[in-house]
């Protein structure tokens, strides 16, 4: 979906906020006719996805049910044993809304057996560790539920490396990675999200108390203006912050995009020969 499609057009003119109005009605057509296609290439009909009772897994289990039905989503709660219990009670919201079919996976038992073989595991290396075990219980799922791994990420997300390698970002769709979080939230509750889900602090829920603001540091609504600029509008940094913005926070937010580009790419494969994956074949042909 690109941004002359999502963009309110003839913004120009218009304050930055403003320019990341979307239009909801457009954009949910495009992404489930996205979700549908991309299902149906794979000769598959079912998708299944980690229902964490946040934002952004509830918008993708939403679209993935209007475009496929409801009985080809399975949903997969997978809490370890300091999740929030309102996570557990906003998917089973989701659930209920939906009519999707649902199993719960605890992932204490899992984790714990690494987790204690390591005297002061920081909490990002635990954290990193249950995005990953979720991951491959949801591709476990995938082959029992004949599905592919449906993402939950934003744009925002992924721009700034705010996803874990083989984790979350190891998905076969990224139904709203080019929306960022602004715009997901417009999304959210165009597409009738119960309100608990929608209002609530954005996290990850990967320890007690963790928000994702709180751990990034500044608000979504302020990074998706400057990433904005820097990425749709193609802004330098010093015309970013001839805009307004801190000089500190700019230079801060770009050099986050940077460092994890290698998050956002397959693995570099080095090229030899006259045709190399990921240089020279990126697209499938009609071979027929």
């Amino acid at each position: 979906m690109s941004a002359s499609i999502t963009v309110i057009p003839g913004h120009a003119e218009r304050p930055i906020a403003e320019r990341l109005v979307i239009n909801t009605v457009t954009a949910r057509r495009m992404l489930t006719g996205f979700i549908a296609d991309e299902i149906g290439k794979t000769g598959m009909k079912r998708a299944v996805l980690g229902l964490s009772g946040g934002l952004d897994s509830a918008i993708s289990a939403y679209l993935s049910a209007e475009a496929l039905g409801a009985e080809n989503v399975l949903a997969v709660k997978m809490p370890y044993k300091t999740s929030a219990q309102e996570s557990t009670t906003d998917a089973d919201r989701v659930i209920e809304a939906l009519g999707i079919p649902s199993l719960t996976v605890p992932i204490s038992g899992m984790a714990d057996a690494l987790i204690g073989q390591f005297a002061e595991m920081s909490p990002m290396r635990q954290g990193n560790i249950m995005a990953r075990l979720r991951m491959t219980v949801l591709y476990d799922q995938s082959v029992a539920f004949g599905g592919l791994v449906m993402g939950t990420s934003n744009k925002t997300e992924l721009l700034l490396g705010y996803s874990t390698v083989y984790g979350d970002s190891g998905v076969a769709l990224q139904p709203i990675g080019d929306l960022y979080k602004t715009q997901a939230r417009q999304l959210a509750e165009a597409l009738g999200l119960p309100e608990s889900v929608r209002l609530k602090a954005p996290s990850a829920d990967l320890w007690a108390g963790q928000t994702d603001e709180g751990e990034l540091g500044f608000t979504y609504a302020d990074v998706d203006q400057v990433l904005y600029l820097l990425v749709d509008e193609r802004y330098s940094v010093a015309e970013v912050i001839a805009e307004g913005f801190d000089a500190a926070f700019v230079q801060k937010v770009w050099r986050r995009v940077k460092m994890n580009h290698f998050k956002r790419t397959m693995p570099n494969i080095a090229k030899l020969s006259r045709r190399t994956i990921g240089h020279d074949f990126l697209y499938l042909r009609d071979w027929a």
